[in-house]
């Protein structure tokens, strides 16, 4: 096989050139973003005032709508860059915003995958700006030119400063903080201090400019300044970016850009409306307001020369439009608006055009993960290569060895040095070369393969397995092997890779790279490298780098590879080296630095000399100015110091609160953050928002400006480095110790973290998006320097907090689990990988359980998605890490579905939402939490799979964890369950008391008992201490989790007391919250011990031998039942004894006392299971109020349990079970055992309907229904026979001990749910809907008809018959049915009420029928007359003598269509004569016939000629014959006919549908998914729905007997399949909704109804049907109690020959349906049970 997704689509031309590079491991030949990192930015070219109202419109309604077209339809990002936005105007014209703008503008240009450029262009030329640096020659020539023309330039002196440390020298603009009073206070203080600096920075720039602009004009007219020099002192930036970036562009680049020309008509006049400066230059020249006629003529050199001039050589898209001013307003709002709105839509439409014709849908990722894992290395080394700054020997040696040899055999080469020594960067630039090398070295026609992975960067490099893997198949593309099967075995991938080397030639060299061995996790033994091939061929290199002393890996390499010629160790370099590099990388970028200086640069050297110490170094440096004060505090020594020193000074730069969430948010992403998510989750934190947002107002978006993160990216460039997973590129830290001290400056609040990590995934789980807005808090002091009045709450007088709340769209994207590219094609989509990837680890992170539940977990789209991308196992350890953290047992169970259906949806995942329903509904009563699951099914399953079960009678699936605890059971004294549901206490009589884990089956601690021989154990309900009895006759208490002994008790008896001649041991004892109780054998006193200090405190005296007691619930009391069925109850705080009471039944003794806390009752349960219940409301003086004597068998009790509603008590005795109602006090059911058997136990479920047992000497637990007794499920125990059962209330678990001393425990629930599903015991033979669609009746084969609840799957009545039930058939409404039994009986019965209205004896039926109308009965017999008889009556209307099978009455209720032999006969409904008939030729006879709903008169029959004839019955004419071909009817099984009878559907038990087209006689084979068992016609004749068993040859799929497959008729394309787990043994399709029931053979059903999504109404009738209505309800399901009817003895009617005898008191007017006339009232028949 090749490797998964290599040629599987033909990509284009230059897609494929970058695919094979990228293969080949050519990284040169890559473009800046190898091809998946890709995303649209788009740079806004405009003047920042007069375009705002059109840049605002873009952000709020515009961007949002085209980022989302981007992520559905192509899978990336869509960027605007728009530095003006957001940011305060009086820093719109700074300098370093200049160059910043210049920056990102060239980067758009280079790196955007669509449009680039968009120019927004006015009546606004816009302002010269402020220079921030000059070169000092060109600066004192403008000095010079400024003093000669008279101005004063003391401005210039005293904002500008010369800088030594430019190379040549520079003039600079000081910082505003330095020279503007109270400039870096004007945050927090007031407005005015803000206003009067903004006014005072504005004077000085203007003054500025006016200077710079008089001198260089003056020296342009000289001559000594040319132009080209002039003019970055004299244009606009408008000027400046239109020119970069539409001049000198090629045609197609120009396809890309856009720009919007808005023109003003006569506008010059409105230049005195103060509103207008906004859109025009002005000057203003004494009063007067004019035009700045000189920027108007370099607008218009822009507007009307320069664009036009690019138009007409390419295929620029300009859009010019002329707008007309308001007479008395100008340029007015409701203009501007106007204008505004038709931009906003023009821009739209360019976008979306550019981008459909630019950007690549690119599925190949989707499909191909070793490309996507090549392309994250590939973008990984192409960063790292960028910073390597240091051409070394280290270099040349590794060139020496990658250079092919003529010699023998080699090594890998192993680099390897300690932290920060650039190994990761010297092997990326190695890589980065390798391929030129080669070609150098070699020819150019050499194509050599160099593949790089740099290990722990991505999943599939950390393990060894994966690793090998995606090498493997890396090199078997480029050298064309072709993989027959990757290997399962570790073992085996290495000798694979070992046969791959030898590929490799002299024209194909072979590069392997592998940064950080160290990384690998150590599964399998991989440290030992062991599987790191040592004898290379002569055309293979590996490199390969380590740390020295990380897990002994270089020592092993030493031990494999003896040559010292193949290791490279980096060392810290030589100081005059490194002070000669650093000089080398300033003079690279026009810097030096002093003399001065460069001492304090030596001492830095002196203490290190690490690769990465210089760079950090550098970064300090080429920031320091000539006259900089420099110490030896203003450089570090030592890495980490440095990087600290480089976080805080970009935090001084950009805001200590944005910084700290910027870096913290980047950290603790799973796999770093794209730029455009940085954006939007620093503009959801209301903390970073309330830092920066004072330098904009409150409005609508409400985020961060795009400047913030553009300058954090530029200040840490190298440092935070990009990386390319899948379609997204992603910002990560080069490399761990800025990771490590990112996590220890800004990570270790865990409160800020906690709530970093909460937002991260509210992110992802996109729950701000769509237009939600986000509340922002802020104090009103913070933002007194805000004139923000006019946003205040128009509430606000309601709010009395002390903050002003107000809510803001931060406009941050959907994030669906797949972009959907077109909704009628839902396989084709982009995965949101990012949320795939982040949403998990955010939500255990912040413990938001609920949202990791049911936002992922419980997320249909999660899981199909998981499951079709290839992560099905993926999508199941998530699962169980959800269950570690939330311990829901819906998700225990949900694993256990998914990996029992995992062989068939990953044959076909589109029926995952079918088979999780099919095995959920069962069980959601029980799992209540799994509604929402289901719910999620039904909403987008029908996208994938058309059927939806709608009542499902799958049986459980179910198996306990297990845990071997001893050899026999014997040895287990006790087993205690624990608040925690897989946590058990094992008692063993060796004397450990042991901690067990079930599911993991690990021991988690042991207490040992010195030996003791343990009697029993008890946890306190708080579960912190452990009480252990012992032989000695002492109690142990323990700290339970600490497990450490605070103390030991001894127990001692009266003196009188204990066993004759013998020592008494301890008989029990019992907790309460503070105490515990115990007593000995044959004693009067129980000991209380108080368990905080371990003191014995007093002893209770009672009248006679104690044996058992009770505490109350609130640890006030204490019960002691005694011999003589006596009680006495002790205050439990002082001592005292309240009262003595005895039971009339005085021979046994007390076995177990219940106390009912809710009812305020003390039960006493004696050995017998006799019950005295006392009123304990006057605990002083207790009052009997029921004695109930259950003495009726020998056996004696084994086990009493009061249900968790108190409402029931169980009593289980040896021979018997009893159930008593503590309402009346009476016993409401009993269960026998056979003679021979005995119950070992037996328990309640949890909504007290069923009760789970087991019996002695058997390995099964049974499961009764409380309601009809029946046996609804019997678990097989694997272990051996049960000897034990335990309940846990806490959880509903049960534990079984089995005899070979095996522990299981059960999910109650789950086994209850088994009990949920009704059946009737025997195979479903036929099976009627009603009318309404309603209720489903079906026979069996015995003596009743069932009625089910269609939605709710319950049997509501059963109606009893003499004999076994042949024949039943429903009027069209249900409300009367008519059905015939093997006595000769007919009866009539009311469906409603169960009653049998009426009953014929006399004749054996073959067929019923009823006419369409619901007026007449057809009782068709074989050996006497058929008759029709009237059904409101039962009189007979006319006798038929012919015999007639398979007989149909025709729509019209006019013929009673049948066929006999060789003959078609139609008999008249009123006379009984044959009326029409069609009679074959001799030999011929019928096969099939049916009739054609559309046509009442017309029917379809097959003759064993294979002739298929349209005959006319009123005619009695053939309309149509059709031959069929030769031998076709040798296997017919079955024939259906579409209501319009154009189509036929003939299936013949083999694997292929036959549609015959009756008009054309053509017929069609469609090839089915196996051997069609049954098939049903659509009412509508669009849809064909089928049973088919599964072909022999596949595999066993867990199970499945057969699928159920709909097909759609007009295409032939299956549009559902859902598999039957049981036999099905009858189908059936409802005539209205397209419902299918099934019977299966175990006597139930199923529903299903079809959803086809090509339905222009998508008929979503799941929500409303009454299965979903009981899932939303969040109460139980409560199950109705099944009526039992019984039939008439005595029969109303009898028919003889010819004649009927109605018997005296009969009713004679029986319901007429069709009419609607009320039953003659007769007397219930009392319910037979």
């Amino acid at each position: 096989m090749w490797p998964s997704g290599v040629g599987s689509r033909q990509p284009c031309p230059r897609e494929s050139a970058l695919r094979k590079a990228a293969i080949s491991g050519n990284i040169n030949a890559l473009p800046h973003h190898v091809p998946t990192g890709r995303s649209v930015r788009v740079f806004i070219c405009a003047n920042p005032d007069d375009t705002e109202a059109e840049r605002n419109a873009l952000k709020e309604h515009v961007y949002p709508k085209l980022r989302d077209f981007c992520r559905e339809n192509y899978g990336i990002e869509f960027q605007v860059v728009d530095l003006y936005w957001g940011a305060d105007p009086e820093e719109w014209d700074s300098p370093e915003l200049q160059r910043l703008r210049m920056k990102l503008l060239e980067e758009c240009l280079k790196t955007s995958a669509g449009p680039c450029f968009v120019g927004l262009v006015g009546e606004k030329y816009g302002s010269i700006r402020v220079p921030g640096e000059v070169e000092s020659a060109e600066f004192e020539m403008i000095l010079d030119a400024a003093v000669e023309a008279g101005l004063d330039t003391h401005i210039l002196e005293e904002w500008y400063c010369r800088d030594e440390n430019s190379v040549p020298p520079a003039y600079y603009l000081k910082p505003k903080a330095q020279m503007l009073k109270n400039y870096q206070n004007s945050m927090e203080s007031s407005s005015a201090a803000k206003t009067k600096n903004d006014k005072a920075w504005r004077n000085v720039s203007e003054e500025i400019k006016r200077i710079f602009r008089t001198a260089v004009l003056q020296l342009q007219e000289k001559g000594t300044m040319k132009s080209a020099q002039a003019k970055k002192f004299l244009c606009s930036a408008l000027e400046d970016e239109l020119d970069f970036a539409l001049g000198k562009q090629t045609p197609a680049f120009l396809k890309k850009c856009v720009c919007y020309i808005r023109k003003i008509a006569n506008f010059d006049r409105f230049a005195k409306i103060p509103d207008m400066t906004r859109y025009m230059d002005i000057v203003v020249s004494g009063d007067r307001v004019m035009r700045n006629q000189e920027s108007y003529e370099r607008l218009l050199k822009i507007r009307d020369e320069f664009i036009p001039t690019v138009v007409a050589a390419s295929n620029l898209r300009v859009y010019s439009s002329v707008t007309h001013c308001d007479m008395k307003l100008g340029y007015s709002q409701e203009v501007e608006s106007n204008y505004v709105e038709g931009l906003c839509k023009q821009f739209y439409e360019d976008m979306v055009d550019i981008i459909q014709a630019t950007v690549q849908q690119n599925l190949g990722t989707e499909t191909d993960p070793l490309y996507d894992e090549i392309l994250q290395h590939l973008s990984l080394c192409k960063s790292y290569a960028e910073h390597y700054q240091f051409k070394t020997e280290s270099l040349d040696y590794i060139q020496e060895y990658l250079l092919p040899s003529k010699g023998s055999r080699m090594s890998p080469l192993v680099v390897y040095g300690g932290p920060c020594t650039g190994k990761t960067l010297l092997l990326s630039e190695v890589a980065k070369q390798a391929y030129t090398w080669l070609q150098q070295e070699m020819g150019p026609e050499t194509d050599p393969v160099v593949i790089v992975r740099f290990i722990g960067s991505s999943l599939l490099s950390t393990d060894l397995r994966t690793l090998l893997q995606s090498i493997c198949e890396q090199i078997a593309i480029n050298y064309r092997c072709l993989i027959h099967f990757l290997p399962n075995k570790i073992q085996e991938m290495k000798e694979l890779l070992i046969n791959l080397l030898g590929e490799s030639s002299f024209h194909r060299p072979l590069v392997i790279v592998l940064d950080a061995l160290e990384q690998l996790s150590d599964a399998d033994e991989v440290r030992k490298l062991w599987w790191l091939p040592i004898h290379l061929p002569r055309t293979v290199r590996i490199v390969v780098s380590t740390l020295p002393n990380k897990h002994g890996i270089l020592q092993k390499l030493r031990q494999l590879i003896h040559d010292e010629g193949y290791y490279l160790e980096l060392i810290q370099r030589d100081r005059k080296v490194c002070s000669q590099t650093l000089k080398q990388q300033l003079l690279g970028v026009k810097r030096k630095v002093t003399s001065g200086q460069q001492i304090y640069v030596n001492e830095a050297l002196a203490k290190c000399t690490l690769p990465m110490f210089v760079n950090l170094i550098y970064r300090e440096v080429v920031h320091w100015r000539s006259h900089k004060d420099v110490d030896d505090r203003s450089l570090c020594s030592t890495v980490h110091e440095s990087i600290e020193q480089l976080f805080y000074s970009v935090e001084n730069k950009l805001g200590q609160r944005f910084v700290f969430r910027a870096l913290g948010y980047i950290t603790m992403a799973k796999a770093g953050l794209t730029e455009v998510e940085l954006e939007d989750i620093l503009s959801l934190d209301n903390i970073v928002l309330g830092d920066v947002i004072v330098a904009t107002y409150l409005k609508n978006p409400l985020r961060i400006s795009y400047d913030l993160v553009a300058r954090l990216k530029e200040e840490l460039d190298g440092y935070l480095v990009e990386r390319q997973v899948r379609n997204v590129t992603l910002m990560v830290w080069a490399n761990r110790h800025l990771h490590l001290i990112a996590q220890k400056l800004y990570l270790s609040n865990e409160e800020d973290v906690h709530q970093m990590h909460s937002l991260l995934a509210e992110y992802f789980l996109g729950a701000w998006s769509g237009g939600r807005k986000k509340i922002f808090t802020y104090d009103n002091n913070h933002f007194t320097s805000l004139n923000i009045s006019h946003h205040k709450n128009p509430h606000q007088s309601h709010e009395k907090t002390s903050s002003d709340k107000y809510s803001y769209d931060r406009q941050t994207p959907e994030q669906p689990w797949v972009f959907q590219c077109n909704l009628l094609e839902p396989d084709i989509f982009f995965v949101n990988h990012r949320k795939m990837t982040e949403l998990v680890y955010h939500l255990t992170r912040s413990g938001r359980t609920d949202d990791l539940m049911f936002g992922v977990i419980m997320n249909f789209s999660w899981l199909y998605t998981m499951i079709k991308i290839g992560q099905f196992e993926k999508a199941v350890t998530d699962i169980d890490l959800a269950y570690s953290y939330t311990q829901e047992k819906e998700l225990k169970f949900l694993a256990t579905t998914l990996r029992s259906i995992k062989v068939k949806v990953l044959k076909n995942p589109a029926s995952l939402s079918a088979e999780l329903q099919q095995r959920l509904l069962p069980v959601v009563t029980s799992l209540p939490k799994l509604r929402h699951l289901l719910l999620e099914c039904d909403k987008d399953g029908p996208k994938y799979c058309s059927i939806v079960p709608l009542h499902s009678s799958m049986d459980v699936t179910y198996s306990p964890e297990r845990l071997p605890l001893c050899s026999s059971y014997m040895q287990i004294v006790e087993i205690v369950p624990t608040l925690a549901p897989n946590i058990v206490l094992v008692a063993l009589e060796d004397g450990s008391v042991s901690t067990w884990d079930v599911e993991s089956k690990q021991l988690q601690r042991q207490i040992d008992t010195a030996k003791s021989v343990v009697l029993g154990i008890r946890l306190t309900t708080d579960e912190k201490y452990l009480v252990v009895a012992t032989t000695k006759n002492t109690l142990l208490i323990y700290d339970n989790h600490k497990s450490c002994l605070l103390s030991e008790v001894e127990i001692k008896g009266s003196k009188q007391g204990g066993v004759t001649g013998g020592v008494a041991f301890i008989n029990g004892f019992t907790l309460s919250t503070h105490h515990a109780l115990a007593w000995l054998e044959a004693s009067k006193e129980v000991n209380v011990i108080d368990l905080l200090y371990g003191w014995p405190l007093y002893q209770f005296h009672c009248w006679y031998e104690v044996t058992c007691v009770q505490c109350s619930p609130d640890g006030m009391y204490a019960f002691c039942g005694q011999y003589l069925n006596t009680a006495s109850i002790f205050h439990l705080g002082n001592g005292d004894k309240l009262a003595t009471v005895t039971s009339e039944f005085s021979g046994g003794f007390v076995k177990s006392i219940l106390i009912l806390d809710t009812l305020s009752q003390m039960v006493m349960v004696d050995n017998e299971g006799s019950l005295s219940v006392w009123n304990t409301k006057e605990i002083t003086n207790p009052r009997l109020m029921e004695d109930y004597d259950c003495r009726g068998d020998d056996s004696e009790v084994v086990g009493i349990e009061l249900s968790e509603d108190q409402r029931s008590i169980l009593i289980c005795k040896a021979r018997s079970i009893e159930v008593l109602d503590t309402k009346v006090w009476k016993m409401v059911e009993k269960f026998k055992a056979k003679r021979t058997e005995r119950f070992v136990a037996a328990v309640l479920s949890k909504n007290g309907q069923s009760i789970v047992a087991s019996m002695e000497n058997t390995s099964s637990i049974f499961v009764w229904r409380r309601d009809s007794g029946q046996c609804m499920a019997s678990l097989i125990e694997i272990s051996g026979a049960i000897v034990k059962l335990i309940k846990s209330t806490h959880h509903n678990l049960l534990l079984s001990v089995a005899s070979s001393g095996v522990l299981s425990v059960w999910d109650i629930d789950i086994i209850t749910a088994m009990s949920n599903i009704d059946k009737t015991g025997k195979k479903i033979q036929t099976l009627q809907l009603s009318g309404r669609e309603d209720y489903v009746f079906t026979m069996d084969g015995s003596e009743a008809v069932h009625k089910w609840n269609f939605g709710t799957g319950f049997i509501e009545t059963v109606f009893k018959h003499e004999g076994i039930v042949e024949n039943c058939v429903l009027t069209s409404s249900g409300d009367l049915m008519v059905t015939s039994d093997d006595k000769s009986s007919q009866y009539i019965w009311q469906t409603t009420t169960g009653e049998n209205i009426f009953r014929i004896n006399g004749q054996k039926i073959s067929q019923l029928l009823i006419t369409h109308n619901d007026q007449f009965v057809v009782s068709l017999c074989e050996q006497n007359a058929s008759r029709v008889w009237r059904l409101g009556t039962g009189h007979k209307v006319c006798n038929i003598l012919v015999t007639l099978q398979n007989a149909l009455i025709t729509t019209a209720n006019t013929f009673l269509v049948g066929s006999s032999k060789n003959k078609l006969l139609a008999v008249s409904l009123w006379s009984g004569s044959v009326s029409k008939k069609f009679v074959c030729d001799d030999g011929i006879t019928i096969v099939n016939f049916k009739l054609i709903p559309d046509c009442p008169d017309c029917v379809v029959f097959i003759t064993s000629t294979e002739t298929v004839f349209i005959w006319n019955v009123a005619d009695e004419s053939v309309c149509r014959r059709v031959q069929l071909p030769t031998n076709f009817l040798k296997n017919l099984e079955d024939f259906q006919i579409s209501p319009n009878g154009k189509v036929g559907i003939v299936s013949k038990g083999d694997e292929n549908i036959n549609v015959l087209d009756l008009h054309s006689g053509k017929l069609r084979l469609v090839h089915a998914a196996g051997i069609i068992w049954r098939q049903k016609l659509s009412r509508d004749g669009r849809y064909l729905v089928y049973v088919c068993f599964r072909s022999c040859d596949e595999d066993d799929e867990a199970g499945v007997v057969s699928n159920l497959i709909v097909m759609r008729l007009a295409d032939g394309k299956s549009i559902g399949t859902c598999s039957l787990y049981k036999t099905p043994t009858f189908l059936s399709l409802s005539q209205r909704a397209l419902n299918i029931i099934i019977g299966f053979e175990d006597g139930s059903i199923g529903t299903y109804t079809v959803v086809d999504r090509v339905d222009a109404a998508l008929k979503i009738k799941i929500a409303t049907s009454n299965s979903r209505q009981i899932v939303n309800n969040a109460s139980q399901k409560v199950r109705p109690k099944c009526g039992n009817h019984s039939f008439k003895t005595v029969a109303d009617c009898t028919w003889r020959e010819s004649t009927e005898v109605f018997s005296r008191d009969s009713p004679i007017n029986v319901s007429d349906s069709g009419e609607g006339e009320s039953t003659t009232p007769t007397k219930k028949t009392e319910l037979l049970q």
